[in-house]
């Protein structure tokens, strides 16, 4: 898989045209822990990044490459500058299909979960919660999917009924995603297993445990996972952090898929995959099990062998999913815009040589 590096240094004109786009610009001005910047804020303001590489690509092939794009985001993208932010990304990835009329706002607040149907276009999106996909973990994020060439968007965000798979199936030897990863961190060596079958995290407030600085909350199952090192676990009422290991089979990740070896920067330095590195990283992933779902649902509309590129590709769940389903190969190419997650990436999917 090819590896483009920072995603605003990219021409959708001269790489490979893909079936898929598949694309999470940063949430952190969305979200409320983010400081709700919104579209215009420095990270999210990358979106647009994202929809002028589509558009050349389409241009650049008659509108034939990409069919589908997917979007990942925060609940947060809903409410955002009192709903104006979302109605800009209906906007514009309606005019990127060559939508000429308008989309308005709804009086009232966006729905979880909704459909916009053009003459040869559709886009739908849902919230998605990791807790009922197979991971123990509250992680509710959004799924938008833009299908160009028709109106099968809605049916495959909504029209299907099917637990997650296991990722193992489909990869190389050595590539294989955890065979307990469908079924979550609760099944995935038992480290996080509480008598009760449920696992729990409290989040630090102000202090450590023990370190009587600061309250610490309770969340029954476990809390949504950010890309702070503040997760901890709860068992028989001890709190301890959460390792970097326990957060990849949170999010549905093959054991130790962050701890890779040194790596260079983008700079030219020597780096480590320090577990600060790590649990940001995989704070800003995705839940695979979720992910699946979506990108299962669009590879039945174009059959194995349909190819996908990511753009903002965090640490390869994307392209790991997609070559799980579709076949080895199938991811084309991925880009980021932070060496870390660039180099996880790099190091799981080998860069083809230049022919």
């Amino acid at each position: 898989m090819l590896q483009l590096g920072d995603v605003t240094r990219i021409n959708g004109e001269e790489i490979e045209p893909v079936d898929v786009i598949t694309f999470g610009s940063p949430c952190q001005d969305l979200s409320i822990a983010g400081g709700r910047s919104g579209l215009g804020g420095e990270r999210s303001g990358l979106f647009f990044a994202a929809t002028r590489i589509i558009r050349e690509m389409r241009e650049a092939t008659d509108n034939e490459y990409p069919t589908f794009a997917v979007w990942e985001n925060v609940p947060g993208a809903l409410s955002s500058a009192k709903g104006e932010d979302f109605l800009a990304v209906l906007q514009e990835l309606a005019a990127v299909a060559g939508e000429t009329v308008p989309i308005h706002r709804p009086a009232g607040k966006w729905t979880t979960a909704g459909e916009i149907m053009g003459n040869d276009y559709s886009i739908a999106w849902r919230i998605l919660d990791a807790q009922y996909w197979g991971v123990p973990q509250r992680r509710r994020r959004i799924y938008l999917v833009v299908d160009f060439g028709g109106h099968r968007a809605a049916e495959i965000l909504f029209e299907r009924d099917r637990l997650p798979r296991n990722f193992g199936a489909g990869r190389a030897e050595g590539q294989a995603v955890a065979a307990t990863a469908g079924g979550g961190a609760a099944l995935a060596g038992g480290a996080l297993r509480p008598d009760d079958g449920l696992a729990y995290t409290i989040r630090e407030r102000g202090g450590c445990p023990g370190g009587g600085k600061g309250p610490l909350v309770q969340e029954e199952r476990t809390g949504t996972l950010s890309c702070r090192n503040d997760q901890y676990l709860v068992t028989r009422g001890f709190a301890r952090r959460l390792t970097p290991l326990e957060c990849e089979r949170l999010q549905g990740y093959p054991d130790g898929w962050t701890d890779i070896p040194d790596y260079i920067d983008g700079k030219g330095r020597t780096r480590q995959a320090v577990d600060t590195a790590r649990y940001k990283a995989l704070g800003n992933s995705i839940a695979l099990p979720c992910a699946e779902y979506v990108l299962q649902g669009i590879l039945d509309q174009l059959g194995r062998g349909a190819t996908l590129g990511s753009l903002f590709d965090g640490i390869g769940g994307f392209p790991l999913i997609w070559e799980t389903i579709s076949g080895p190969g199938t991811a084309r190419w991925a880009s980021e815009i932070e060496d870390s997650p660039m180099a996880v990436t790099a190091h799981h999917f080998e860069e083809e040589p230049d022919e």
